[in-house]
């Protein structure tokens, strides 16, 4: 990532949509977003991509032929206007030969959705990922998400969340996993999908 250069377009923006780039609050404000593109946009280096650690399923007192579930929130933003886009993740997989470790798939969230996204693209990219690395029995993986090009601008319709699911294996095969997997997510209220 060329700094020098997001500074110095960042300061020609200021300067188009009619702002004083040498008062206090801007000065710097060029250099700061430049700074903050190395972390939000992180998914276009791939050295961030993160491993995923994997355990072996009945070793070492590890043993799981169960639904296992996880749950996060992941930031990103919108490939047409350039905006944020956020909301949480729900992920389930029945384990194969591994066991997936923890912190795991909110790092491979957070990787891919460090670039500008599309929702529907981004589910299928952490689901791809896990498919081709782990090859669990079965998974599928919820986001949903708030749009600010559908707040911010345009139709101006707030918190109009847009959920996107992908599903493999198991949970491809069976709708009774499916069900299964979406009455553990609200059982916890915070995990509720109606909101």
């Amino acid at each position: 990532m060329n700094f020098g250069k997001i500074e110095k377009l960042w300061k020609q923006i200021l300067e188009e949509i009619g702002e004083d780039t040498s008062r206090p609050g801007l000065k710097e404000t060029p250099k700061r977003i430049s700074k903050m593109y190395s972390e939000i946009f992180k998914g276009y280096d791939e050295k961030n991509k993160p491993s995923i650690t994997q355990f072996e399923n009945g070793k070492d007192g590890l043993s799981s032929n169960g639904i296992i579930c996880d749950k996060g929130y992941f930031f990103s933003h919108c490939e047409h206007h350039g905006v944020p886009f956020f909301g949480e993740y729900y992920f389930g997989y029945i384990p194969g030969k591994n066991l997936i470790g923890l912190s795991k798939i909110a790092r491979l969230i957070d990787f891919y959705s460090s670039k500008l996204q599309v929702q529907e693209r981004l589910t299928r990219q952490v689901m791809d990922e896990i498919q081709n690395e782990v090859n669990p029995k079965g998974a599928i993986l919820i986001l949903k998400a708030r749009h600010f090009c559908k707040e911010l601008r345009g139709v101006k319709k707030f918190n109009g969340n847009m959920i996107t699911s992908e599903c493999s294996g198991k949970f491809e095969e069976n709708s009774n996993l499916k069900e299964e997997f979406m009455n553990l997510v609200s059982f916890d209220t915070k995990w509720n999908l109606k909101n």
